[in-house]
């Protein structure tokens, strides 16, 4: 892969993670583009740790605060004070909880569809076909009324099994969770900074894997691979910022043209090919 491919690619993953247009649609795309052949999954999940350092930086605030609420936890514990107490009023200690319950049904999820993903992933017909879901599930975010309420059980499990369906190329991990979200009726701050800490394992998890089977398969990661995390990195960071600022507006719909007008002339001109 020449470097210039590999920059490309990272521009457009650090742009499409946190746009809710599919960064794996797209990047699987953009591979077919430049007649890629190596393994695209550990590619993309490789670029995805550029991501994931975006979202540590953006988030870096509420990551420390759950982080000094666990070192307070395991104190007390250590300690053995009355900590029972520190668990049911720390608001970080309950979020870490639900970020831990949404993500089993990622990871069961994740470790399912894996056996399929090669088919999935270089099938142009299936990733049309998501976008267009993704677009859809967008659009309706317009319906949604904003009721304030708090996570739950329930809704966590909900969020988390929507980012496991974000494993398919076509559906927007940021945009498929932050909407599922919304719909269960909480607050577009908590929507989105859920969304986000809680993809914070899931890409952990993913990486882990995909070292794992890489070992397996004498992959390496090369200083082009370096280049295209580092891209996706400064290129994701401003687009979490820029998302931010339109989810907070309402105004995620936006984005479910682009995905509908993508999704079908990415499956119009398969079905010609065909």
């Amino acid at each position: 892969m020449e470097i210039y491919q590999v920059i490309i690619l990272g521009v457009l993953q650090g742009l499409t993670e946190f746009l809710p247009i599919s960064s794996s649609g797209h990047l699987v795309l953009g591979q077919k583009f430049f007649n890629i052949t190596e393994p695209s999954l550990s590619f993309n999940i490789s670029l995805h740790i550029g991501t994931l350092f975006a979202v540590i930086i953006v988030f870096l605030k509420d990551i420390k605060a759950i982080f000094l609420s666990l070192l307070n936890l395991a104190k007390n514990i250590s300690l053995k004070k009355d900590f029972q107490n520190i668990i049911k009023q720390d608001q970080n200690i309950k979020l870490t909880g639900f970020i831990i319950i949404g993500s089993i049904p990622t990871a069961l999820l994740g470790l399912f569809l894996k056996q399929y993903l090669y088919t999935i992933c270089s099938s142009a017909l299936v990733i049309g076909f998501m976008l267009i879901i993704t677009g859809t599930f967008l659009w309706f975010t317009t319906k949604i009324k904003i009721n304030i309420k708090e996570l739950n059980f329930k809704k966590v499990l909900f969020i988390g099994f929507c980012q496991g369906i974000a494993v398919i190329p076509g559906i927007s991990r940021s945009g498929i969770t932050i909407a599922a979200g919304l719909f269960t009726g909480i607050d577009k701050k908590t929507a989105i900074k859920f969304s986000f800490l809680l993809s914070i394992p899931a890409i952990i998890g993913a990486e882990i894997l995909t070292l794992r089977d890489s070992i397996e398969t004498a992959f390496f990661i090369n200083s082009a691979t370096l280049y295209g995390t580092f891209v996706s990195f400064i290129t994701g960071y401003f687009a979490l910022k820029w998302l931010l600022k339109i989810v907070k507006k309402g105004h995620l719909y936006f984005f479910a043209p682009y995905c509908w007008v993508a999704g079908f002339i990415i499956f119009l001109l398969e079905i010609i090919k065909l």
